[in-house]
């Protein structure tokens, strides 16, 4: 359908969707779809890339296909267009969860010319059956979303988009629009040639997003720090990403017990959930998501107000499209990422078993956010250079990097020797090979090409290799070096920097971060300490649990033992709910004895005065992790010991491990049944009284000693002790 005056085209917006005005390249990109020009668009999260082939599906004649890559992100772009229209057949998705009956419909509606637009996934595209039936109709165009997926280079590669184009010219051929958020020259290069679109009209519009803030931090006490940040925002959206679905559980579970409205959202669980938990945060019902990179393609959420990476992703890519996904309403977006390099070092690993081509794609993927995290330079810089946009302000003022910089050092000789070695290897090379030679590594490949014997070899050795990796990269950032798009990683020299070695001038460097290489926290379980043992306070509760125990005539390590009593010396509790967060306390405990332990500590904090840490020790999942739950049934069940371990796989002591910390932390359990088989009364009665009154310790080998190790082993003091420490302490 031809459009006359730009007038007539403003009126179809108006009359299907309700705007008054198109949104930046939006109307040109319109214009080339209805001229049947192939069309790629390259437009950040929230440009509006949807509208650019929702509008012309709705005034061409024929039914435009759609190919996505998810059924949650179809449903939602379904709803959206029937939102538009009165007649639901308008827009129909085709993929595996419909019924036999409900396809029939579909294809009933297209048939008959009701329907405009048809989103399907490759998968469905590929089926004989759809093959055949697509041929009887009259296609408008194909319309390719989320078209990175098509590029082995992009971060969601998908190998059934790249068999996209051999079924289009099966069904029949009509123009493609193909349109992503993310892109490098080298993903776009690699669509067009993938699509056989060489010659579209290609619109980019800027990857600059103003007012998103980001920040990469060390992940060290990453939960920690979350819950603070998500305390400080209460009430605002967000997103947490996390790599792994345990890690996801793990983390919403943490959020869930320390007073936030969160919930999981994986790959993992079943449609119907996911679903249910996307709907509660579209509504509001819960604050924030945590979950895998499956949450958020096409989640239409304007008002997400922060978006944490607690791992790093696997690249930039990736990065910018889920940190884009803050802020789509051109308000607040605090992007945060948490990074250690054994985050990466764990990422290769994984890639480990996969072609060599994989591989290598994947390993310069990583290197590159690695790049990114570990930098000093301005964010924005580093990542409109990485998709091929110059960024010529000096202080972009919304990034930590600009915020806070670093000490800057003249590196003019340093750009020099790197870009002079990149043309004594003849540009063939990457940047870790530059590094080798400058730094004077031996390495195979250095040997094998005869490297060493270049006499910039070990020229740079006074630095080392991370020295070199960061000089590469600004070289890279000032585009006084560029990458080779057809070979993606080597390094070529660019016309400024042929320049920049004739007429070298003042190159200032910032030094680069130093991350901790400890990474986060083994655990987010009790017993973490973040200080140092108030001594005084420390012997306070001594005191007071020697009165407590004298009073109730039990043991004092029943009440509390001294590793809790240390642990309340560093985190001053002065509420129960902070005391159940202690090393070994857990509800009941807290309930029984805490009162007068919480009061103790309030006076001493007033008294002295004492600025309590911050950042408390969050409220623990261990308790609630699946092998304490499963444990804590099993003796509910009354199941032997033995099978127990088997089950898990466990040693009898490690066994004993858990239920003794089930039982330290305040739970109840009852393994009489077990205990009965294994001692006589008498000798249980024993045990029970040493315990109750004899014990100064919980020590088994003080216990064996008085008993005598002819008549108890090791392991019937260790279930008595279990047995006494239940029913006495909690």
């Amino acid at each position: 359908m031809s459009i006359g005056a730009d007038i007539s085209l403003r009126e179809y917006l108006k009359k299907y969707f309700g705007f008054g005005t198109f949104k930046g390249t939006q109307e040109i990109i319109i214009r080339s779809v209805l001229s049947r020009n192939d069309t790629f668009v390259l437009m950040p999260t929230g440009g509006g890339k949807s509208l650019c082939y929702q509008l012309p599906s709705l005034i061409s004649p024929g039914t435009s296909i759609v190919i996505s890559p998810l059924i949650a992100l179809m449903k939602n772009q379904v709803d959206a267009m029937r939102s538009f229209s009165t007649e639901d057949g308008v827009a129909h998705f085709l993929n595996s969860s419909l019924t036999k009956l409900a396809i029939q419909q579909v294809k009933k509606d297209i048939l008959s010319g009701k329907t405009k637009l048809l989103y399907v996934a490759p998968e469905s595209l590929t089926k004989q059956e759809n093959i055949d039936f697509l041929k009887k109709i009259k296609i408008s165009f194909y319309a390719i979303d989320e078209a990175h997926c098509i590029s082995e280079w992009g971060h969601d590669f998908r190998p059934e988009y790249r068999r996209i184009r051999p079924i289009i010219n099966e069904i029949g051929a009509a123009p493609i629009i193909a349109l992503t958020a993310t892109a490098t020259p080298k993903v776009q290069h690699d669509i067009q040639k993938n699509l056989d679109i060489m010659h579209a009209n290609v619109f980019k519009s800027s990857f600059n997003r103003p007012n998103l803030y980001y920040e990469v931090r060390p992940k060290v006490n990453a939960a920690k720090e979350i819950i603070k940040f998500i305390k400080n925002n209460s009430g605002k959206s967000g997103i947490i990403y996390c790599l792994s679905r345990r890690k996801v559980e793990e983390l919403a579970e943490i959020l869930k017990v320390n007073g936030i409205k969160a919930l999981p959202y994986h790959a993992g669980m079943d449609s119907e959930t996911r679903t249910t938990t996307q709907d509660e945060f579209l509504m509001e019902d819960i604050d924030v998501i945590v979950a895998t990179i499956a949450f958020g393609m096409g989640i239409d959420k304007p008002d997400v107000r922060f978006v944490i990476h607690y791992d790093i992703p696997k690249s930039l890519e990736g990065y910018y499209q889920e940190t884009g996904r803050a802020g789509r309403d051109g308000g607040e977006g605090r992007c945060i990422t948490f990074y250690s390099y054994k985050d990466i070092q764990k990422l290769e690993k994984f890639m480990q078993g996969k072609p060599i081509a994989e591989q290598e794609i994947g390993k310069q993927l990583l290197l590159e956010t690695a790049s990114y995290a570990e930098s000093s330079i301005c964010r924005r810089k580093q990542l409109l250079n990485y998709f091929g946009e110059k960024y010529l302000e000096d202080n972009c003022e919304t990034c930590d990097n600009c915020i806070h910089p670093k000490t800057q050092f003249e590196g003019k000789k340093y750009i020099r020797k790197v870009i002079e070695t990149v043309l004594e290897v003849k540009e063939k090379f990457k940047a870790d090979h530059i590094v080798n030679i400058l730094t004077g590594d031996l390495t195979s490949a250095v040997k094998t090409y005869k490297h060493h014997q270049l006499e910039v070899f070990g020229s740079g050795n006074e630095k080392d290799d991370k020295f070199w990796n960061a000089m590469v990269r600004q070289a890279l950032i000032s585009r006084l070096l560029i990458k080779d798009i057809e070979n993606y990683g080597l390094l070529k020299v660019s016309e400024d920097g042929y320049e920049f070695l004739k007429n070298p001038y003042s190159f200032m460097v910032t030094q680069d971060h130093e991350y901790n290489e400890n990474g986060e926290e083994d655990a987010l379980g009790p017993g973490q300490k973040t200080g140092v043992v108030d001594e005084e306070l420390f012997n306070i509760l001594k005191d007071l649990r020697k009165q407590i125990s004298r009073k109730l005539n039990l043991p004092p390590f029943v009440i509390f033992q001294d590793p809790s009593l240390e642990d309340m010396a560093i985190q001053y509790p002065v509420i129960l709910e902070e005391l159940q967060n202690i090393s070994g306390v857990g509800v009941g405990k807290a309930k029984r004895y805490g009162k007068e332990f919480i009061e103790i500590i309030k006076k001493h904090v007033e008294e002295k005065e004492i600025l309590r840490p911050q950042d408390m020790v969050v409220k623990s999942i261990i308790n609630k992790s699946g092998l304490k739950v499963y444990i804590i049934q099993s003796i509910d069940r009354k199941r032997s010991l033995e099978d127990i371990a088997d089950a898990k796989n466990l040693e009898m002591n490690d066994l004993l491990k858990e239920i003794e910390a089930i039982v330290h932390s305040g739970t109840k359990i009852n393994l009489d049944y077990y205990i009965d088989q294994v001692l006589d009364e008498d000798h249980q009665q024993d045990v029970f009284e040493y315990f109750r009154d004899e014990a100064k310790t919980e020590s088994i080998n003080e216990a064996l000693q008085e008993l005598g190790e002819d008549e108890f082993t090791e392991e019937d003091i260790r279930l008595m002790r279990i047995k006494f420490l239940s029913e006495m302490g909690n």
